[in-house]
């Protein structure tokens, strides 16, 4: 992964030391060097960096100025370096990835330039994620091209890897708090959605809420047990017990009608 970077200092001596470091890492490209904030903001409107270094002091504007005349929305990861440590709480209220003092350690360039990388790495992952989530559901089986109302998988991030998760292969699905574990089989699989958002986006694929804090794959249903409360348990195909509750329970009779 090739990071593009903006370079903007006053100081020749300054850009040339960054400069000399990003390219011994050998992951960046130096798309602008920018020696005032002029400068700076027409460089980074035109080239669309994914990283700027930025000095905060500069004849004129500064580079908190610079940051606001692009918009914090669409500022890229920014670096700020400066020879004065009393500008370092405003630039982390700035949303700055790190904050760099002159004269400029090595160490501590190498960390803020990995955190960089992280950062891009997580937002690339993310977009490609969605991406391809958006494609996949467009070339679902059976459905007509340019069809997008849902994919036949999801995308799931787990530890740096995509894995691609069959909705039909999917057993259950229980809430983990802010998260959802998905289950398949003996693999499960953690998930950043709510119960409540993951409902809606199984229920045209024959998943139906059987609890607060669980929803179940019909075709996975085994068998149902009455209790003396009014509820049931439900046994799926591969032994695992689930609880169905009072509150829930018209809907799966719905779905169970629907079938017959």
């Amino acid at each position: 992964m090739t990071m593009r970077v903006v370079i903007v200092d006053d100081e020749e001596l300054a850009r040339r030391g960054i400069k000399t470091r990003l390219l011994r890492a050998g992951d960046a490209e130096i798309v602008a060097e920018c020696s005032n904030a002029r400068e700076a903001i027409e460089a980074i409107r035109r080239t669309l960096p994914d990283l700027v270094f930025l000095d905060v002091q500069m004849p004129g504007k500064t580079g908190f100025d610079v940051l606001e005349a692009i918009g914090g929305d669409a500022f890229p990861r920014v670096i700020f370096v400066t020879a004065h440590d009393r500008f370092a709480i405003r630039a982390f209220e700035a949303n700055a990835l790190d904050y760099l003092l002159k004269p400029i350690d090595d160490e501590r360039f190498e960390i803020a330039c990995q955190r960089a990388r992280e950062s891009l790495t997580r937002d690339r992952d993310s977009d490609f994620g969605r991406r391809l989530a958006s494609v996949l559901g467009t070339l679902a089986p059976g459905k007509p091209k340019g069809h997008s109302s849902g994919a036949d998988r999801l995308v799931v991030r787990s530890a740096g890897r995509v894995v691609f998760v069959k909705i039909a292969d999917l057993d259950w699905v229980e809430a983990t708090g802010d998260y959802v574990t998905l289950h398949t089989g003996k693999k499960t699989w953690l998930q950043r959605e709510t119960i409540s958002e993951m409902e809606r986006k199984l229920e045209p694929s024959g998943f139906v809420r059987i609890h607060r804090s669980s929803l179940v794959n019909l075709d996975r249903i085994g068998e149902m047990r009455a209790l003396d409360n009014g509820e049931y348990r439900i046994l799926l195909r591969d032994g695992t017990e689930l609880k169905l509750s009072r509150n829930y329970r018209q809907a799966l009779e719905r779905l169970l009608d629907g079938r017959s």
